[in-house]
């Protein structure tokens, strides 16, 4: 029975349909609406009006965000034609300096979003004009989760300048090309690696598909990013087993534990990479809130189907034990490695203050991470963004 399911998951998947659930369908919008990835225009102005205002978090978190490397207006870009990441990223060769090129381009974008200072927006400009004008490749083994992370803030910063920014940017047709020949290949067939790579590069791909008005992707990438979602946490309403990616052929007891890191016990929210560490977790689980809001800026609200569920049991559930509670014997061995990160803001402003989700971990650890800064990957800044934002 489970084979069947499976094959016909796979069939669907195929036919570009995606298999579960159906409630949701992916779809990209008549019209795409800008600024679109992660925030959009409603969330900057309420942001901005709050710190215009001096009012806490977001004043602070601005503070924090303006002291960072990542807003100096003295940064100069180091863009290389191939980067090469290897595992842990060993080699290093523009792996970080592409990220937190990236992450200060989407900085100087909200920066100038925010101060109306013209200087941070020709900064987040020069940076993806030297970017756009020299990468060509990424190479080695870790290639699609950097393209993924990199791919992630790279249109949140356009999207900001294109839509929003008063002065030129000539060269937002190639960094449009560079988006569509050097990054969206790399990702857009997704990874049979752990959970939190191809969740990020459906992130990354996504993103990219509302700059570049890509319906076709748009909707591929949604489509890869429902049936990763559903295999990365699992609620009781899975069944015996987690769901899995058809292409995995994860098809037997023993092979789903073992890529659950070796956990044979589910509960709400546990996710493929809970036992390996809540870092990667983390990653996931940001990369899932990320697309979230992305679609329903695109007018799709994913919170309200099993994305939703997923999340806010994801987050509820690492949260309680990042807080302090020990892992009982059942989970992971009774052993856990830590370090959630600052990713709860987006997934807890959504299902906790815009759905009305008792989320009481989850809230307390938001709480205690404010102001969250960056992971130095692809998060960053969102107190600033979505902290208690009702847009």
């Amino acid at each position: 029975m489970r084979r069947t399911a499976l094959l016909a998951a796979s069939a669907a998947l195929v036919a570009g349909v995606l298999a579960w659930p159906a409630d949701a369908a992916p779809s990209a919008p008549a019209a795409f609406a800008h600024p679109g990835v992660t925030v959009s225009k409603g969330q900057l102005d309420f942001t901005r009006s709050k710190v215009n205002a001096g009012a806490q978090p977001w004043k602070g978190a601005f503070d924090q965000m303006m002291a960072s490397k990542y807003a100096d207006l003295n940064r100069t870009p180091k863009p290389r034609a191939i980067v090469e990441c290897g595992s842990y990223s060993n080699p290093n060769l523009g792996c970080t300096d592409e990220r937190e090129d990236a992450i200060a381009a989407y900085t100087h974008a909200l920066a100038w979003y925010l101060t109306r200072d013209e200087r941070h927006a020709r900064k987040a400009i020069e940076l993806m004009d030297a970017w756009s004008a020299v990468i060509r490749d990424h190479t080695n083994s870790n290639a699609p989760l950097q393209t993924g992370w990199a791919g992630s803030s790279w249109p949140r910063a356009a999207e900001i300048i294109k839509y929003t920014y008063t002065g030129t940017w000539a060269n937002s047709g190639r960094f449009a090309t560079m988006l569509r020949t050097v990054y969206l290949p790399e990702i857009i067939n997704g990874s049979n690696s752990n959970g939190n790579w191809e969740l990020s590069m459906m992130e990354a791909a996504v993103g990219i598909s509302v700059f570049l008005e890509d319906k076709a992707s748009y909707d591929k990438a949604m489509a890869k990013f429902r049936t990763r979602t559903a295999a990365y946490v699992y609620l009781e309403s899975d069944g015996a087993l987690p769901k899995t990616v058809p292409s995995q052929n994860l098809n037997t007891r023993e092979k789903i534990v073992k890529y659950w890191q070796g956990q044979s016990t589910f509960v709400n929210g546990l996710s493929q990479e809970t036992c390996r560490d809540f870092t990667h977790t983390g990653y996931g689980l940001s990369a899932i809130s990320h697309v979230a809001e992305t679609s329903r800026i695109q007018g799709q609200d994913l919170y309200g189907t099993d994305v939703g569920e997923r999340l806010r049991h994801g987050l509820g559930l690492h949260a309680k034990y990042q807080l302090g509670a020990g892992a009982e014997g059942w989970l992971c061995g009774g052993s856990l490695k830590l370090g959630l990160g600052p990713v709860t803001e987006v997934g807890h402003n959504a299902l906790a203050n815009r759905l009305g989700h008792a989320m009481t971990n989850t809230r307390t650890l938001t709480l205690r991470g404010r102001p969250a800064g960056s992971n130095n990957l692809f998060v960053a800044w969102e107190t600033l963004t979505h902290g208690d934002n009702p847009a």
